[in-house]
């Protein structure tokens, strides 16, 4: 088995640490945060993802892994380093490599000797000669190796990727990267690195046009009568299309989607081409906040004015406490910009603190109901299973009106309106 040193401990880098120890891999995971890394090295998982802590804990028990504060330290007994440090967007879209750099730089003189930098962040094509340039070692081979995590299955991601993709001109490297992922069944692909970094940008891209895809068919729906629900139902049966991706809902977002498009379009536009396509996407995707909003407002007869709302999810997905580019704060944003008072709860935000300083004024409730009382109008915009049970009995009698906008088409129609609660969904 292989001593890897994994550097950075968000998403990718904790999931990809502990999945390789998992493997039976010797791993080193480094943060530049101490605090942070007192708490992982005890085994406290900062992050909300479905078995990470319990692969944490396994590592950790086993002596496969261990955290370290600065990547000069994970690096030193190294045969491969993978850089998993953040790469946030710069005002005009294209992707910010600081950390990329700082990175590079401070392994750069203390990798050992034929040692493997795996670039497994999301990054602008051609980074991977950027690392080369940074580091400054002939000696050391730069691949590139993105990730395709998705938040709340990154552990069952990475364990059982769709496939795995390696970006390297030297093929005995990109061998010895492949089998780090023996334990693994998936179709690999061993391509040139713009290739490799190219798939990530447009496999994001791709997935986020069937979002904004379903959710732009949903307002033909609702314009015409038909039920968003079937519709997305009879195109998924067609195996050219599939039925991932193809739920509407509040709009996408995320620490991914919303990055990873601007960044796809503004790579399009350094090449010379107008990626007109997925402006659009983008553009469907921010329109489809404010038809929330319209039905929100409509909800309540016309003004959100001194108006109460009450908000079923804060995250923007089920499984995950991320809130970066939720579509549910931005729906919140506008309910409060409009003047309604809102108050929220989510199953991973415990108060007001967890939420971020320029959202407004929102009240957080301990559960469900609590958030519902005095409220004018229910909307519910993350999927939580716990929101599919709540009883409508209760929620109506904690409410002044039983008014419901359901982004998520989470909840049981039938059930809901049988308790007198007036529904609006998503393209119904």
């Amino acid at each position: 088995m292989a001593r890897l040193a994994i550097i950075g401990t968000g998403y990718v880098g904790l999931t990809t640490g502990a999945c390789f120890a998992h493997l039976g891999h010797d791993v080193v995971c480094a943060d530049v945060d101490a605090d942070k890394v007192a708490r992982l090295q005890a085994g406290e998982v900062p992050i909300v993802e479905d078995r990470l802590d319990k692969l944490v804990g396994e590592g950790l028990d086993d002596g496969r892994l261990s955290f370290v504060v600065g990547a000069a330290a994970a690096v030193a007994d190294c045969e491969f380093a993978f850089l998993c440090v953040p790469t946030p967007q710069d005002e005009d879209g294209s992707a910010d490599l600081s950390y990329i750099e700082a990175a590079s730089a401070e392994i750069g003189p203390v990798l050992p000797a034929e040692s493997i930098v795996v670039n497994k962040s999301t990054v602008p094509v051609g980074s991977t000669r950027v690392v080369e340039r940074v580091l400054g070692r002939a000696d050391v081979t730069v691949v590139s190796n993105p990730e395709f995590l998705r938040e709340g299955s990154a552990v069952r991601d990475f364990l059982h990727p769709d496939r795995i993709v390696i970006g390297c001109e030297d093929r005995a490297a990109a061998v010895r990267v492949l089998a780090l992922y023996l334990g693994t069944t998936a179709p690999t692909l061993v391509t040139d690195p713009a290739s490799a970094e190219t798939i990530k940008y447009a496999a994001n891209a791709f997935l986020a046009t069937k979002l904004s895809f379903a959710n732009a068919i949903a307002a033909v729906c609702e314009g015409v009568g038909a039920d968003v629900e079937d519709v997305m139902l009879g195109l998924g049966y067609d195996h050219r299309i599939g039925a991932e991706f193809l739920r509407p809902g509040p709009g996408w977002g995320g620490s991914c989607f919303p990055k990873d498009t601007r960044a796809l379009v503004r790579i399009a536009a350094d090449g010379g081409y107008d990626f007109g396509l997925l402006d659009g996407v983008i553009a469907v995707n921010e329109e489809q906040f404010t038809r929330v909003v319209d039905k929100v407002r409509a909800a309540v007869g016309g003004d959100l004015a001194d108006r109460t709302v009450a908000v079923w999810g804060l995250t923007f997905k089920a499984g995950t406490d991320d809130l970066r580019e939720s579509p549910s704060l931005a729906v919140v944003h506008r309910l409060l910009a409009e003047g309604a008072s809102v108050r929220a709860h989510d199953p991973t935000v415990a108060s007001v603190a967890d939420l971020p300083a320029d959202l407004g004024e929102v009240a957080v409730g301990g559960d469900p109901l609590e958030a519902c009382r005095g409220a004018d109008v229910l909307v519910v915009l993350t999927e939580w299973d716990v929101f599919r049970w709540q009883d409508p009995a209760a929620v109506g009698e904690a409410m002044t009106a039983p008014a419901l906008v359901d982004a998520r088409n989470l909840l049981d129609r039938a059930r809901w309106e049988r308790h007198g609660f007036v529904h609006q969904g998503i393209g119904r």
